[in-house]
């Protein structure tokens, strides 16, 4: 893998954890530069942001084992849980969403929504998100 797309790919893998971060401006100016093709780009972000949502998904889930009588406390947490709860894994195509993004991953974990599922809605999610972004960009 080359340097570039592995900055992209960690990038993108930080953004989806608990830490800021800015994949989506580094895939524009990597998508406007034009030294890549489109398809490695998207590959590379949508798969290391996808790995850093099912890591906050883990987080979640292991919570859940090791607490499993703790309440989710915090305000965005429970607006996660509502739409989970709502949705199902459906919620998480809105894995991407800054704020929101996160805690859903986090409580669907939590709750124990089903792990094949939650891949295939988080990636297709993030996909979309990154397609955009490059269409944007081109």
């Amino acid at each position: 893998m080359d340097v570039s797309l592995l900055a992209l790919f960690v990038s993108a893998f930080i953004s989806a954890t608990l830490l800021p971060g800015g994949s989506e401006a580094l895939l524009a100016w990597m998508v406007h530069q034009g030294e890549y093709s489109l398809t490695p780009l998207i590959l590379s972000a949508t798969v290391g942001n996808l790995l850093g949502s099912l890591v906050t998904f883990a987080m979640g889930t292991l919570l859940r084992t090791r607490y499993p009588l703790k309440t989710l406390e915090k305000s965005q947490h429970q607006y996660a849980r509502r739409w989970i709860e709502r949705y199902g894994a459906l919620a998480l195509l809105m894995a991407w969403l800054p704020i929101i993004g996160d805690p859903l991953c986090f409580v669907a974990g939590w709750l124990g929504v089903r792990f094949s599922l939650s891949v295939v809605t988080i990636a297709l999610g993030k996909l979309l998100r990154y397609l955009v972004v490059a269409g944007i960009f081109m």
